[in-house]
């Protein structure tokens, strides 16, 4: 199992110190985020590349602030190291940005300010605690995946096993985090995160189906699809976004080695999958899904846009899926469906471009007040597919 966490922090204070005594003249910057669209918007934005080099030239990474000056108040900061080389690649942080309008945002450097701290935040981490999921959530959403031993267990029969390559869902109605605390109370009463103790749980059924955003390849009216993760490597942890890869054995008749890298920012339902296949042949199609479990759901797919979702009811309540995708990419979408037990599928049949695909794949559950119709969910991925088009615009000033 191949494990390389890393502490973003760690390198943080390891990788940029900057004398504070040079360039004392450019003691700060604004930065301009500007929302096209006629909604207001809260999102992480990033600021990244030669911006970010010119506004730590000459200071203590460590010290630098931003503070929102239309309030006065300071923002929550993270910085990434995307590629592990110890590098910091990117700072984040949370913009709001009215309708039609634009929000300054003043950069500091001062040590004596201190940092802001948030009781919500992203997360994942490995879970051999349980055979070896891999979880990871924000403040609305959760998700899990399987590891090998979990695949071992089914293959050797032996109990608490899984085999999927499929994403499943826990359906949290708290803004706190939930991963850490369900795990630990499922370790002293098995099955306790199957009942909702007043902060969700987990009534999703993966299976062999994908989930909401597992793959596949769609050949000869089939789906083929991996095993579980054999590898996985955490990118970044922290209170605005978490990055995490998982890698699998060659699978199909492709022999594809596929790694998958998802992202989950603050505030968002949506994961963010990046997929990469390496194949000694043309691999025809990417294929993305969500499962139908009894085919009892209504789905709808929006090919035109990029959005495809399927609402269903667990337990009573709604319970809302989707994917976006770029249409641009998209040869059909269907839905699968087939008696074999948690085999039907709503699957999105993509072009890879260099056998890569991008896509976003989440849900929203009625019963944490995010939904309550289908035509709320329709909505959100409608949202969506227009942020995805029209990013907040960052403009930076006084940082040369």
């Amino acid at each position: 199992m191949i494990n390389n966490k890393q502490s973003v922090f760690t390198s943080l204070l390891m990788v940029f110190l900057f004398s504070s005594l040079a360039n004392a003249q450019n003691k700060s910057a604004t930065i301009s985020v500007k929302n096209n669209l006629d909604f207001a918007r809260k999102e992480v934005v990033s600021v990244k590349g030669k911006s970010l080099s010119n506004l730590i030239k000459g200071k203590k990474i460590s010290d630098l602030r931003i503070k929102k000056e239309e309030t006065g108040g300071l923002v929550v900061l993270q910085w990434i190291d995307n590629n592990q080389d110890g590098t910091l690649d990117e700072l984040l942080f949370l913009a709001e940005v009215a309708a039609k309008a634009k929000s300054e945002y003043e950069v500091l450097f001062d040590k004596s300010i201190p940092l802001v701290e948030s009781p919500i935040t992203t997360y994942s981490r490995f879970v051999p605690e349980r055979t070896d999921d891999y979880a990871w959530e924000n403040d609305k959403v959760a998700f899990r995946t399987y590891g090998p031993d979990a695949q071992r267990r089914v293959e050797e029969k032996l109990p608490e096993g899984t085999l999927t390559s499929g994403i499943d869902l826990w359906l949290k109605r708290t803004d706190k985090p939930i991963i850490n605390k369900w795990y630990a109370e499922n370790t002293k009463f098995p099955g306790y995160y199957h009942i909702d103790h007043g902060e969700g749980h987990d009534p999703y059924q993966v299976g062999p189906s994908r989930g909401t955003g597992g793959i596949g390849i769609w050949e000869n009216n089939q789906l083929a699809v991996s095993k579980n993760f054999v590898g996985y490597k955490t990118i970044a942890v922290g209170p605005l976004r978490t990055v995490f890869e998982l890698i699998y054995a060659p699978w199909s008749s492709y022999r594809v080695k596929e790694t998958k890298r998802i992202t989950l920012d603050l505030g968002s339902n949506f994961s963010k999958f990046e997929i990469s296949l390496e194949a000694s042949k043309t691999v025809p199609n990417i294929t993305t899904g969500i499962t139908l479990h009894d085919n009892k759901g209504e789905v709808k797919n929006n090919t035109k846009e990029g959005w495809f979702r399927h609402v269903e009811k667990i337990d009573g309540q709604l319970l809302a899926e989707g994917i976006v995708v770029n249409p641009k990419l998209v040869t059909k979408a269907f839905s699968d469906v087939t008696k074999a037990k948690d085999q039907s599928n709503l699957l999105v049949v993509c072009k890879p471009k260099n056998n890569k695909l991008t896509y976003y794949a989440g849900f929203a559950w009625q019963k944490s007040g995010q939904i309550t119709n289908g035509a709320d969910w329709d909505t959100l991925l409608q949202k969506k597919v227009k942020m995805l088009a029209n990013p907040l615009k960052l403009t930076i000033k006084g940082n040369k």
